[in-house]
């Protein structure tokens, strides 16, 4: 038996992964190599392969399987909005998440010193793994089936690209849901508060939709604290009572 099938067999977490996925590896070998970070190579020198060929082959499929939805789920979208939502979607922290999700931390083997360095909760490893993963299943299982374990993965990727994008830019968000009905020039940010010495000044702003107040945020400066203030705004969205409001879709 190979060395990678028979790692593969007798790692309980490497069993369970596999039940998380839904998906019984024909090949365990594949497996084991995915979770084979570069560094556990130097104490076995048995073994040759890392898994950096399957992380290269692996960040083609997931761009694939990605763009497919992404091109399925937003049919009015123009290339440039759809690129900068793949791109959240494969962010490099944004895979690391969803590797820890997975119970893949667990899962990776490291040479000592790696191991003694805190590898395992690198965001690099994590994402590099997430990748050889996903090449992986492809190779055991072919497209279609990476794409469903894939898409499972990621679940609700409207939502996914909400949150990042509310998070990342909550004053652009904010004005995406309001400018369908109300325009460009709806939303308004006040500064109601400063405070602080003049090397710590904190200033307190609040935005505005027609006059009603959304929500309010602080910050060390005014950009800060009207990024803080969307995103209080985003935390309550819809707002109620603001003349002749409908929700954008």
């Amino acid at each position: 038996m190979p060395a990678h099938d028979a790692v593969t067999d007798k790692d309980p977490a490497l069993t369970a992964l596999q039940t998380r996925l839904d998906h019984r590896f024909r090949d365990p070998s594949l497996l084991a190599l995915a979770v084979t970070h570069p560094s556990w190579l130097a104490d076995h020198p048995g073994e040759l392969e890392s898994n950096q060929r399957l992380e290269f082959l692996g960040d083609a499929v997931l761009l694939l399987i990605l763009s497919d939805e992404l091109f399925r789920l937003f049919p009015h979208d123009r290339e440039g909005p759809l690129s900068r939502r793949r791109a959240a979607l494969l962010n490099g922290s944004f895979l690391a998440g969803l590797a820890r999700q997975l119970g893949l931390d667990a899962c990776l083997r490291f040479g000592a010193g790696e191991e003694r360095a805190g590898g395992r909760a690198r965001p690099a490893a994590l994402e590099d793994a997430f990748e050889a993963l996903v090449g992986a299943l492809y190779l055991d299982a072919g497209l279609d089936t990476a794409r469903r374990v894939v898409l499972v993965i990621y679940g609700d990727i409207a939502a996914q690209l909400a949150a990042v994008e509310d998070a990342e830019n909550p004053k652009g968000r904010l004005q995406e849901l309001v400018q369908p009905r109300h325009g460009n020039d709806a939303l308004r940010y006040e500064v109601v508060r400063t405070g602080g010495t003049a090397h710590a000044r904190e200033y307190e702003v609040a935005v505005l939709l027609l006059d009603k107040r959304l929500g309010s945020g602080r910050g060390s400066s005014k950009k800060i604290a009207e990024e803080a203030a969307a995103a209080s705004a985003l935390a309550a969205w819809p707002p109620t009572d603001v003349p002749t409001w409908v929700p954008a879709k």
